[in-house]
Formats: structure tokens, sequence, C-alpha cells
């Protein structure tokens, strides 16, 4: 079918200005990669130990969970541009007061004002939908590939850049002048959404499900240090929990609630979202996991693949290029199988990664190469399955559809993360090295972690397969075709 003048010109306003929103991706990227490696300076410059370090991570999370289903309303209500530019310049200030912080405290502060970074996906989805909802899915998927090759990038440069400089505040600067940079880009360079949401902030359920979510994911990211059965843990879990059923009755009678609950089922992003959180608990939970057991050297602990720190980073950039290659190529993919088929095929991938890294789990090259097909799959799932929360999402509440799916994917990385921790400790061995005795986490556990991660992969997989309107999930053929459309990134590293 021929492309309309309309729609042809509308492709080419949405391709200007993805192109801007993949630089600002990249950047928000880079930010959520730059902070690992440089923990352990962090923690020499302002003397404080490992479970005061695991906070510069920790607020981060719970300020996530606490910003983004807000900043994602709020567009939806005033518009995704204004938020957007709103969303980058408290993450600027916040990377300023993190590089210039005389006191961890106030560091914590700037890290707590980076949160909103979590905030950038849901806008710029909602901004590539408004502007060609025929190459939302494709716009989507380089968005998130710009995203997981940021992450990879500043893991690996800003650990060489301290090296080199030896200035932790000329370090951290880097990403903040970054962010600067994208506030005129987005002032001048983005358009402005025009379709609006009806009604107002829910505040009152905003307060229920934000402190819910702290709560619930305070506890859990602590237990290891508190304890599983402490009175702290425990209490902290119960409190959100209850605070999170209670959100939910209100949200089914206030006029305009912060997340419309029926629109989970009537419109199809239920299950979705379901599945974001199945992806995210074995994505992020395994992380840690992986990169410990390749660097475990197995001539004093009896497994892994005794790879040096340099080595790890060239593995998790090659990782991050397959996921990349995977969360471009989905939609290209979900064209030809329709965008669910494409999230189950995913899965299965991770499935097989899963098993063959337990099966290979003494042989480094086939270990890898199992990693290596685990990272396309999650591409594939990262570029698809937000583009379907996107597409079908009502068109003035896109924004918070897909807040929700990036927090219920970054909450259940957060349990995945505990719970895997939890399994760490549960198998440790002693071991004698350097003529000393010490305890580390065994094989067993590993391999139990991956186990669970197949798990989830093949619920995944099940989940998808019920996932409502395969058709309709269908990609665009190409860029301006009148098709029907598709609309689909840590280590934090995350962030």
């Amino acid at each position: 079918m021929k492309s309309s003048p309309i729609a042809g010109a509308k492709a080419t306003a949405a391709g200007g200005a993805v192109g801007f929103l993949i630089v600002m991706e990249f950047g928000s990227g880079l930010l959520q990669g730059w902070f690992p490696p440089l923990l352990a300076r962090i923690g020499t410059e302002f003397n404080v130990g490992d479970a005061a370090l695991n906070w510069v991570s920790v607020v981060y999370l719970l300020m996530t969970v606490a910003f983004v289903p807000i900043i994602g309303k709020l567009g939806d209500l005033y518009g995704h541009k204004r938020l957007l530019l709103v969303t980058v310049t408290l993450v600027a200030v916040g990377s300023v007061i993190v590089a210039f912080a005389p006191s961890f405290s106030i560091l914590l502060l700037g890290r707590a004002l980076q949160a909103p970074l979590g905030a950038f996906l849901p806008l710029e989805f909602a901004i590539v939908r408004s502007k060609s909802e025929g190459t939302a899915g494709r716009s989507i998927a380089k968005l998130v590939g710009a995203l997981t090759v940021g992450g990879a990038i500043g893991a690996m440069v800003s650990g060489i850049l301290l090296a080199m400089v030896d200035n932790l505040t000329v370090v951290l600067l880097v990403p903040a002048v970054f962010m600067f940079l994208c506030i005129p880009v987005v002032a001048w360079l983005v358009p402005e959404t025009t379709l609006r949401s009806a009604g107002t902030v829910d505040w009152p359920g905003a307060a229920l499900l934000t402190t819910g979510l702290l709560s619930t994911l305070l506890g859990i990211a602590n237990a290891s240090n508190w304890g599983w059965t402490s009175g702290l843990t425990i209490g902290s879990i119960v409190f959100g929990l209850v605070l999170l059923a209670v959100w939910l009755q209100v949200e089914r009678r206030v006029k305009y609630p912060l997340v419309d609950l029926s629109v989970l089922t009537t419109s199809g992003i239920g299950l979705p979202i379901l599945g974001a959180s199945l992806f995210g608990a074995q994505m992020f939970g395994s992380q840690t996991a992986g990169a410990l057991f390749i660097m475990t050297n197995p001539d004093t602990h009896g497994f892994g693949l005794g790879l040096e720190a340099a080595s790890v980073g060239i593995v998790f950039l090659v990782l991050a290029l397959a996921t990349f290659a995977g969360a471009t190529l989905g939609d290209r993919i979900a064209a030809r199988i329709t965008a669910k088929s494409t999230v189950v095929l995913g899965s299965l991938l991770g499935v097989l990664s899963y098993a063959a890294m337990i099966g290979f789990s003494a042989s480094t090259v086939p270990f890898l190469s199992a990693m290596l097909i685990g990272a396309f799959g999650n591409g594939l799932i990262l570029g698809v399955l937000p583009a379907i929360v996107v597409k079908k999402a009502p068109e003035d509440s896109v924004a918070v559809a897909s807040a929700l799916y990036n927090t219920s994917r970054t909450a259940a990385g957060s349990v995945g993360g505990a719970v895997f921790a939890l399994v760490m400790s549960a198998f440790l061995v002693t071991l004698q090295i350097d003529g000393e005795t010490t305890t580390a986490s065994g094989n067993t556990s590993y391999l139990l972690v991956w186990g669970i991660c197949a798990v989830l992969s093949l619920v995944l997989a099940l989940v998808a397969l019920k996932f409502r309107g395969t058709d309709e999930n269908r990609a665009p053929q190409s860029a301006g075709t009148e098709s029907t459309p598709s609309a689909p990134p840590q280590k934090e590293h995350k962030a």
C-alpha cells in the first residue's frame, strides 16, 4: 500500500524526534552504568563501608519507583515533552550534586534527584507513538537499544577514566555535563504531544502507591543486611503490602485514578505488565551471579571461569551488543511472526541459555556462548514487550501505562536480586586461599539461580502465549506504509 503524504510527513517528523531521543537514552544508559565501577572509590572518598555503599544503588532504585508513575501521569495530563524537560533538568542537577557532594548524605540526595531518569522511556514512548504510531515499534526498539549500549559503555568507561585521571569529581561530572547538554535538545528539538488525559492527579492514590512500593522494596532490598526474619524486614514488607492493598481499593473508587485498573484487563496490557515482572526478575536478578561466576577462580574455588576484570568488561560489552541487536531486530521479527510470538521466542532463548549455562558451567567458550544467546533473547523481549504495552494503552494514558511497565520490571528485578542473594548465601563453602580460611557461595548456589531464571523465562513464554490480539501486534512492514502497526535497556549498570 502506498503511504499518504500525511503519513509520510508524520514518519519524517517522528524520525527526527527519535534521533534526538536516542541520544538522550544513550546518555541515560551511560549514567546508569557509570556508578558500579566507582563504588569502591566512593567508599574510600567518604570513608563508608560496604553496607552504606549499598544505599548508593538502593536510594536510586527506591526513588525511581516513587517518581516514575507520578511523572508518567503528569505527562499524560500536561504534556510529555514538558515533563521530559523537567525530568532531565532534575537529573542534571542531581548529577552535579553527586559530583560535588561534600558528604555521603549529600551524595545520596543527588542520587535521589537522578532517579527521575527512569521516567525518560515512558515519556519518550508517548512522544514517538503520538508522532507516528505506524513506526512506534521500531522507534521504541531503537530507544531501548541505545539505553542498553549506553549502560555497557558507561560501565567500561567510568572505571577506565577514573584510573586515568584519579579524580572522582571529574569522573562524576561527565554524565552531569551530558545531561545538561540534553536540556536544550529537549527544549528546542523534541516536539510536544497534543493529546491530554482528562482529570487531575490522584494524589492520595499516588501517596499510597509510592509509600507501599517504597516500604516493600526497602524491606526486600535490605533483607540481606537486616536479616530476612528480622522484625524490621518483615514489618517493612508487610506494611508496604497492606498499603498496596488499600491503594487497590482506593483506585477502584476515585473518579480519576492514578492507574485505571480496569484498563489492565480491558485494554490487554495486564498480562504484558505481568510478563515485564517475570522478565525483570530473571534479567536484573541474575546479573550479579553471572558477573561473579565468570570472575571466580576455578583454581581456588573449584568452579568459575577465572576471567580478569578487563576481560569481564569486554564480555559484558559483547553481551550488551547482542542485547542491542535483539532489541533492534525485534520489531522486524515481530512483523513476520507477531509480537507475542517474538516475546515467546526471546523467552525460550532464555530457557536455552540458562540450561546451557548449567550444563557447560565448566567450559568457558560454551558458557559464554550460552550467555550470548540469552542476551540476544533478552534484547528481543526488551524491544517488543514495551511496544505491546504502548500500542494497547489508551491514547491518553501511554506514559502512565509505560511507567507501570517500567516500575513493575524494576521492582521485580529488585525482588529477584534480593531472593537470589538469599540463595547465594544459603549454599556457602569453606575455602583455603593463600593460607587463610574463608567462605564463599558454592557452585550449587549459581546453578540454582540459573535454574530459577530458566523457570521464570519459561513462565514468561507461557504468559506471552496468552497475550490478546496477536495479529494486532504485528509491526509495520516499513516506515510510512499503511500497515497494522506494532508498538513495543544494567548492569545497572544499571542502575
